[in-house]
């Protein structure tokens, strides 16, 4: 979904209102979710992203609240918010890099799913889409995200843990702007 660029400011007043949610899925049609997700609510964002590069709620809206804010100063990576938000989360500056971390494939797998300005119900609706919600597939796993990130463990002991790490990574695409 292209994000217009008079909305932003918009979206930044949502930035109380990201929702993300955890599901166990299994996509068997992948232009097809996009089609569902695309007919859920025009007006909001919707962005899926692999569960296992993601290091808890925390990183998921740390890397949304980047998005919108690289929107409202003209910094994006990408055009469209929902790529921003997988950019952002993946701390890289490359999206096939990103995509390569967090995209979603055909198959089964855990899902991250941020919400930006929807109706409330969405993430009920979401279960409709791809199956069983499971808030539990957002807990870091710390040997597979060092695994996917590349992180040493002197990098995880200087940041405090591997969470912290990823937030911080997102946190310093803004300098490499």
């Amino acid at each position: 979904m292209m994000i217009k660029r008079n909305k932003t400011e918009e979206l930044i007043q949502y930035h109380k209102n990201i929702e993300v949610a955890g599901f166990k899925a299994q996509i068997t049609d992948f232009k097809r979710l996009m089609q569902d997700l695309g007919n859920l609510d025009s007006d909001c964002i919707i962005q899926l992203m692999n569960a296992d590069g993601i290091a808890g709620r925390k990183h998921a809206v740390h890397a949304t609240i980047h998005a919108i804010k690289s929107f409202s100063r003209k910094e994006n990576i990408s055009k469209d918010m929902g790529l921003e938000i997988c950019v952002r989360a993946s701390g890289q500056r490359q999206i096939s890099q990103a995509l390569k971390m967090l995209g979603i494939k055909n198959g089964k797998m855990n899902v991250c799913a941020v919400a930006v300005g929807c109706k409330e119900n969405l993430m009920e609706q979401l279960t409709d889409i791809l199956g069983v919600r499971d808030d539990n597939v957002l807990e870091a796993d710390e040997d597979n995200l060092k695994n996917i990130y590349c992180i040493s463990n002197l990098e995880v002991e200087t940041a405090g843990s591997v969470s912290k790490l990823l937030i911080e990574r997102t946190a310093l695409l803004i300098l490499e702007t």
